[in-house]
């Protein structure tokens, strides 16, 4: 019975620590949307001049925030209704600052120079929604694809 014991206690130790290995690992749903977001940029074929951005976004979004440069943490956070552990500030001209949401959720935070993302978006306001004009322009230089709002 004592080695039945040890042999069940080694093995639920076992799965709770597998079970708080993968907890800790698991990306934050906004990273990897990122990720797919970046995949979708970066894929849109050479002969596309236009793109609808409801086309590129591989996740569904019900509004879109574009910070400008310095824009405080706590302006962004009042902006976007709550407080999420990965938020830094944009320190210079040109970052990208992206927070789309769904739902009231974070679900895809897009951050730094267009130059080191290999991409870039550019709504020429501060909100999108999806229910308006979504065309942007795509612009492809030194590597980046930047997306204009048309």
């Amino acid at each position: 019975m004592k080695i039945e014991n040890r042999v069940a206690m080694i093995v639920m130790c076992l799965l709770i620590i597998a079970a708080l290995i993968k907890f800790f690992d698991e990306e934050d749903i906004w990273d990897v949307n990122e990720k797919r977001l970046k995949e979708e940029i970066l894929s849109i074929d050479e002969s596309v001049d236009k793109v609808n951005l409801l086309d590129v976004t591989p996740f569904e979004w019900d509004v879109a925030y574009s910070f400008n440069p310095y824009t405080s943490i706590e302006d962004v956070y009042e902006t976007v209704g709550y407080k999420w552990d990965d938020m830094t500030e944009t320190v210079n001209e040109g970052m990208n600052q992206i927070v789309f949401m769904n739902n009231g959720q974070v679900i895809c935070y897009v951050y730094g120079y267009p130059e080191n993302n290999k991409y870039g978006i550019d709504f020429h306001t501060q909100m999108l929604t999806p229910d308006v004009q979504l065309t942007f322009k795509v612009d492809r230089s030194n590597g980046i694809n930047y997306l204009f709002r048309d």
